[in-house]
């Protein structure tokens, strides 16, 4: 433990303590949260919750947590499944909560440490953190990931990304009523100009097209099946925000402290559905696809009073 004095940047100014923490640190706002609970973030002398907002030319005293080493270390993940492997790939059903791999800024569970306490070794290619990981979900994001444990695996996958030849099909629960309901986002995605934990639809930001189709409308929320053509990071999130209809649960994005509250739902409702794609050595087609876990379930279940199929 380590004590840093931070003075909160101008574009932080009014943001929640857990939030501004996150982002100022690198830590995740889950840790940020614990550190406020622990006393942990002081102004003036005097403790602050996570939900306090920041003043404007604030000087924080924070106690922070000792780095974790970069690199995977081996810790079970409950409820994370293993949909296919062979000796060039593994698919997991990766569970909501658990990051792609470790980071400085992530002190919880992750797919590499998970695969390492499972004993099924993947490529070395890659930064050392970030070994076998060709594509990455949220840690907030559930469904279907794959990860290469040859080298040529990697590589071939990581170029499929790349270009754009992988399937990857998401179901999404949003706010409101997409009109229409089929359509393109083409917009681009880049840092939020104020708030750098975010991204949003910017000028100048990576191209980025999302496509969507909603297959079942409820009362206060549509659920959308759609399909990346991109892969930038938080695509479905902030393309439905800038239409007006975050994901329910996604409170970065806008979405609504009372339907969080009425589902139960902690995390954004997404999820990798189903993922498609060619084998990396073989060249034979496959396809993965992911039951929805039960926090999401009974989201939907809440949400489904009076619906009316489209």
């Amino acid at each position: 433990m380590s004590l840093r004095l931070m003075p909160v940047p101008d574009g932080l100014v009014g943001e929640r303590v857990d939030a501004a923490l996150a982002r100022m640190t690198g830590l995740s706002r889950t840790k940020a949260g614990e550190i406020c609970a622990g006393g942990g973030v002081r102004l003036d002398g005097a403790a602050l919750s996570k939900s306090d907002r920041l003043p404007a030319d604030a000087l924080l005293e924070v106690d922070m947590p000792a780095p974790r080493p970069v690199g995977p270390v081996a810790t079970p993940v409950e409820g994370l499944g293993v949909l296919y492997e062979d000796e060039d790939v593994i698919v997991i059903d990766k569970p909501a909560g658990v990051a792609a791999h470790p980071s400085m800024g992530w002190d919880g569970p992750d797919v590499l440490g998970a695969l390492t306490a499972m004993h099924v070794r993947v490529a070395t290619s890659g930064a050392a953190e970030r070994q076998g990981i060709v594509s990455r979900l949220d840690v907030g994001t559930s469904g279907v990931m794959v990860v290469a444990k040859s080298e040529i695996a990697y590589c071939v996958l990581k170029r499929a990304f790349r270009e754009h030849t992988v399937n990857k099909v998401y179901h999404a629960l949003v706010q409101g009523h997409l009109d229409p309901t089929s359509g393109t986002i083409d917009a681009p995605i880049g840092r939020h100009p104020s708030r750098e934990w975010r991204m949003a639809v910017i000028d100048g930001g990576r191209e980025s097209v999302t496509h969507y189709d909603v297959i079942e409308s409820m009362p206060t929320a549509d659920l959308a099946e759609v399909h990346l053509e991109t892969g930038r990071t938080h695509q479905i999130r902030v393309h439905m925000a800038a239409l007006g209809h975050p994901c329910v649960g996604d409170e970065t994005y806008g979405a609504s402290q009372c339907l969080s509250r009425r589902t139960g739902l902690v995390r954004q409702w997404l999820h990798a559905h189903e993922l498609g794609l060619a084998h990396p050595v073989t060249g034979q087609w496959m396809t993965w696809r992911s039951n929805y876990p039960a926090d999401l379930v009974h989201a939907l279940d809440v949400l489904r009073d009076t619906s009316v199929l489209r």
